[in-house]
């Protein structure tokens, strides 16, 4: 039997916030398998073992620029260390300053952008002058830019923490707008079904059935409750299964939103600040601290 480590408990807390107890069980049941535990532990504990899916692990921006006629559109997430930095208006102009590069300049890669003219030198050299004169480390994470089949509505939410650009035909601007700020509340992983991983899906019918056993419903009817199970699942995860957000009456989903205005959706980009990565863990006293030994130091 696999060893289950200290570090193994912590991870899997860490993914699940279920407790340590409860994360070596699932570890031991699961034979040190990460992945299987969470599993185990989605089972026992439902929807309290799944938040690490909407975490935000780091600082930073994201910028949106649109050409007037809404046909070209870049989104832009710049990273940098500390939420104070990320309201620096030196720090904000960097990353529209980017985001209009991307959309003029259509580069292929961060590597590509970071070269391109700005001011008196590049991206990279005014990044690395502003990183020397703030005294805190920066980066351009990633970007899209979006040339639409119908036109572009755009939303930035939360001192820019999230933002969207969704590519939709037909309606008005104010449902390009609504549709993009649905996106940014309820962030959907897909625009519908077909663009979900299969293995997503297997992992909901396998947890879907174990719940059922583990109820005692009779086994004829577990294909029907599991089916029901992952469809919901599905509703909740693509945007056109989704409720809007505005609904009124809490039950119209953007499928049913879109049909009444005659309109469609060809896809979305939604870019959440930090997404996937590790965030620093040192206090507030310690980064005002930090702050003000760079400071002295210049």
């Amino acid at each position: 039997m696999a060893e289950i480590t200290a570090s193994m408990v912590k991870e899997l807390r860490e993914r699940t916030d279920a407790p340590m107890m409860e994360c070596k069980r699932a570890l031991t049941e699961a034979g040190g398998d990460i992945g299987k535990a969470e599993e185990i532990l989605r089972v026992k504990l439902g929807s309290k073992a799944s938040k690490a899916a909407s975490r935000i692990t780091a600082e930073g921006v994201v910028a949106i620029e649109r050409t007037p006629d809404g046909k070209l559109g870049a989104i832009i997430e710049i990273n940098c260390e500390t939420d104070f930095v990320a309201k620096n208006d030196e720090f904000l102009r960097l990353a529209s300053d980017c985001a209009g590069l991307v959309l003029r300049e259509n580069p292929a890669d961060v590597a590509t952008l970071s070269s391109l003219p700005m001011g008196d030198g590049t991206v990279e050299s005014t990044r690395t002058a502003l990183v020397g004169k703030i005294g805190e480390n920066m980066s351009v994470r990633r970007f899209v830019r979006v040339a639409a089949s119908g036109r572009l509505g755009a939303y930035v939410h939360g001192g820019a923490k999230i933002g969207v650009l969704v590519d939709y035909s037909g309606g008005d601007d104010q449902l390009g707008k609504d549709l993009a700020m649905h996106i940014a509340a309820a962030k959907p992983k897909a625009l519908d079904a077909s663009g979900i991983d299969a293995e997503l899906i297997d992992s909901e019918r396998r947890i879907a059935a174990e719940k059922a056993r583990e109820a005692n419903k009779p086994e004829a009817m577990i294909e029907k409750i599991v089916d029901g199970s992952v469809q919901k699942f599905l509703n909740e995860v693509t945007l056109l299964g989704q409720v809007f957000v505005k609904a009124e009456d809490g039950k119209q989903t953007i499928a049913q939103l879109l049909k009444s205005k005659g309109a469609s959706i060809a896809g979305f980009t939604l870019f959440v600040v930090g997404e996937g990565l590790a965030k620093r863990s040192n206090d507030f006293a310690a980064e005002v601290a930090a702050q003000a030994a760079a400071a002295a130091q210049r």
